[in-house]
């Protein structure tokens, strides 16, 4: 197999998809724009056979699934009347903790968190009860047990009933940050920086509303660094929502999201020393500065206490601490048992438990200088937290 025998021609996948599953109707938001910019970042920057073919075959189950789950909307219309009441997103830089406290707060009884085994699966089993194990479930449990001791398990540790990214859905969405890596590759990064995010918010709500159809839950708990783009599309969505703002320094921040993306790059397109390490270095730390210039600015015009702030020091000092200060911020009732669920995830996960992240700075074509320029807005602001 050659690079050129792997095709991104958009009539060519949803053709596949649409044969795949028995489905052909896509629904709302429009999907075919965002499509046709996806598989042309991938057609322009993946040159490794296999790594087109990965990349190819992702884009296929996602037009496979957003069917499915369309199918599913007009199938069980009652999934309509789940109410997602004052949803909690956690955001800010990433590395900065934001996980590791979602993984946290999710573990109490009452919370609900989006799964790993959802956002893979957010198409409802067909035939399937509320509440009934989704056949798929095991499988996916059982391969990423496999997976345990892989290079990206040591950045970002996963199974099946971890608390996972909104941006995993909002890919079926066709627009939104996808894997990550794609945000810092022409022509996706420019395209999604011109997008109205309130119809992928929209899609959000619908797939949250089948989700807690199908698996009845407490608090939704949500995460990703990506929301510092949307503060004001979630909040239209969801007028109710609240934020958790995660703060760290950016010289920790920005070597360790580009070591991650590297992994991640390296997962899915293969073989990339043909684009310029120098290049996607810089793109991935201005990538993130933008996002914290265009979240602080919208939470500026926003009441404070719809946020609470921790640094990832705090958080690693005294977890609970946090914990405590969240809910008293927001007003929830912290009960003994909720205490002692939250206790033992902290007793059970240690920092560090999962192996330890390495990375080199000057890898990535940077120094410390220009990082503190690029953040020097984000780091001369004595409002955020950001020891680490």
């Amino acid at each position: 197999m050659t690079a050129q025998d792997v095709t991104f021609v958009a009539d060519e996948v949803i053709a596949e998809a649409r044969e795949q599953t028995g489905f052909s109707e896509f629904g709302e938001p429009p999907y075919r724009e965002g499509l046709e910019v996806l598989l042309e970042t991938y057609d322009r920057n993946v040159r490794d056979p296999e790594g087109r073919q990965r990349c190819r075959q992702r884009v296929v189950t996602q037009l496979a699934t957003r069917l499915k789950c369309e199918n599913a909307f007009r199938t069980i219309p009652e999934y309509a009347d789940e109410e997602i009441t004052a949803p909690i997103f956690v955001t800010g830089l990433p590395r900065s903790g934001t996980s590791a406290l979602l993984n946290l707060l999710v573990s109490a009884p009452e919370n609900r968190g989006l799964l790993q085994w959802e956002v893979q699966f957010p198409d409802p089993w067909p035939g399937s009860k509320p509440g009934e194990e989704d056949p798929r479930y095991p499988y996916l449990a059982k391969a990423l047990e496999a997976s345990r001791d892989s290079e990206f398990a040591k950045i970002h540790y996963i199974d099946a009933d971890t608390p996972e990214e909104c941006v995993l859905l909002h890919a079926y969405a066709f627009t939104g940050v996808q894997l990550g890596f794609e945000i810092m590759l022409e022509p996706w990064r420019s395209w999604l920086l011109q997008q109205d995010l309130v119809p992928m918010y929209a899609y959000q709500k619908r797939q949250m509303q089948m989700l807690s159809w199908r698996s009845p839950g407490g608090q939704w708990m949500l995460k990703a660094p990506a929301h510092m783009w949307g503060i004001d599309a979630i909040l239209e969505v969801f007028p109710d929502a609240r934020f958790i703002w995660c703060h760290r320094d950016p010289q920790k921040v920005v070597p360790s999201i580009n070591s991650m993306n590297k992994v991640v790059m390296g997962m899915y397109a293969g073989d990339h020393s043909h684009l310029d390490a120098g290049e996607i270095g810089r793109a991935v730390m201005d990538w993130y500065a933008m996002s914290l210039e265009k979240g602080l600015a919208m939470r500026d015009r926003l009441p404070p206490e719809l946020f609470v702030d921790c640094s990832q020091a705090e958080f690693v000092d005294d977890p609970m601490g946090v914990v405590q200060k969240v809910y008293d911020a927001f007003g929830m009732a912290l009960s003994e048992d909720t205490r002692a669920a939250l206790q033992a995830h902290v007793d059970d996960n240690p920092k560090g438990k999962h192996g330890k992240h390495e990375y080199d700075l000057a890898a990535y074509g940077l120094t410390s200088e220009l990082i503190a320029q690029r953040f020097a807005f984000y780091t001369g602001d004595p409002r955020w937290p950001i020891s680490d």
